[in-house]
């Protein structure tokens, strides 16, 4: 049986592409950037420290579905020694021969799949292969085969187009590294809506990224995007101004400036502060009817 240990810190760890978990420790000063040995639901398996302490803990609670468990399952063993972190550095190259034998095997039994990617466990336990498929797979002889082919457990895990693009990288329209593949830690849902509050262009063509989906980054500004507007009169909503009665037609966050239009369907552009004086100007000049003149 595994001692038990007195718990003495909380760490994220990342895997290959986007897998990532989360194990206590103890009497380890881990540190971020770390090539650690942990456990594994069968045998070890080895990560780099992406977080540790409280922000891990956060970066757990945030997560999607949260952490299962006050304290995590699992456990950091040790830090990698060298020959285990070349030992890593062998089975990574293995995985694109991984790669091309389990291809064939997908075509030796007329599957419907893509095999995207291949990642050995640290102690060649378990074999992940992940595919992408657009309809569920019956691929219980392909792992019967896989299994006899390679002599080791065998997981098949289906993910989207999105995940997918985290796992392969690639150049974005913005031309640098994706950002699911870098840095993003979550992947997390983006809508149409966010492109319309930034009156973004709604072609898919060009609010699209590499996997087909929306583009993650439309959401990084989306906040300031709709804080900023805040402060614009509603497009579409009737203004009375010196001019009379004009319609805001259009509003530009970045000049801060206003476009109206009056019913005869002249137009003008006025900045935002010189609008507000015109709207308070003319409440000024509005009386204010007493009670008798009311009646």
């Amino acid at each position: 049986m595994r001692p038990d240990k007195p718990v003495t810190g909380f760490a994220e760890i990342r895997f290959k592409g986007t897998r990532k978990g989360y194990f206590s420790y103890s009497d380890t000063d881990l540190r971020p950037g770390q090539d650690v040995v942990v456990e594994a639901d069968r045998g070890e398996d080895l990560g780099k420290v992406s977080a540790v302490g409280l922000i891990a803990e956060r970066k757990c609670s945030s997560s999607e579905g949260g952490c299962a468990t006050p304290t995590p399952e699992h456990r950091v063993l040790r830090v990698a020694r060298p020959d285990e972190v070349s030992r890593i550095t062998a089975l990574r190259k293995d995985e694109l021969r991984v790669q091309k034998q389990a291809r064939k095997l997908v075509l030796k039994h007329s599957l419907k799949m893509k095999v995207t990617e291949a990642e050995w466990q640290f102690d060649r336990n378990k074999l992940i292969i992940y595919f992408t498929a657009d309809k569920r797979i019956d691929f219980r002889q392909l792992v019967r085969d896989l299994a006899r082919t390679f002599r080791t457990r065998i997981e098949l895990k289906q993910i989207g187009v999105r995940d997918e693009a985290a796992l392969l990288g690639g150049i974005g329209r913005c031309g640098r590294e994706l950002c699911c593949s870098t840095w993003l830690p979550e992947l997390k849902p983006v809508s149409l809506q966010l492109a319309k509050d930034q009156r973004l262009s709604l072609n898919p063509a060009q609010i699209s990224g590499c996997c087909g989906r929306l583009m993650c980054c439309l959401m990084y500004e989306h906040r300031t995007y709709v804080e900023a507007r805040r402060r614009f009169p509603r497009e579409g909503r009737t203004i009375k101004t010196p001019h009379g009665d004009e319609r805001v037609v259009a509003v530009d966050i970045w000049s801060d400036m206003v476009s109206l239009r009056d019913p005869e369907g002249g137009s003008r552009s006025i900045s935002l502060d010189e609008l507000k004086l015109e709207v308070g100007q003319i409440r000024i000049q509005t009386p204010k009817l007493s009670g008798k003149d009311r009646s």
